[in-house]
């Protein structure tokens, strides 16, 4: 007869998503902002990713996305502290976030 080992419990952090895949409600921590020439383009990427950071968008900051244009959901509205932002999806996806509540 053989007895089935227990399996030992192991803290799984969920991964980063990019900010631009996420939908109304969804909230979280800011885990990075990253320069994407592909996505930004290699002209505005520097700029744009800099801006994010100056407006709060830094490692650790709560977010809500509290609202999207419809139709085509673009772009979204961002509460970052105790500010709000729209940001056009392209933008978002430079940022990257942990979601605790997305529905």
């Amino acid at each position: 007869m053989t007895v089935p080992l227990p399996i030992p419990a192991v803290a799984v952090e969920p991964m980063p998503v990019s900010l631009a895949a996420l939908h109304i409600g969804a909230r979280g921590t800011v885990h990075s902002v990253s320069e994407d020439s592909a996505t930004l383009g290699e002209d505005t990427g520097a700029t744009i990713v800099m801006r994010l950071i100056e407006i709060g968008f830094v490692n650790g900051e709560p977010f809500e996305i509290i609202a999207e244009s419809r139709p085509g959901g673009d772009p979204i509205a961002v509460r970052i502290g105790g500010s709000c932002f729209a940001l056009r999806r392209r933008e978002a996806s430079a940022v990257m976030v942990t979601v605790t509540n997305a529905r």
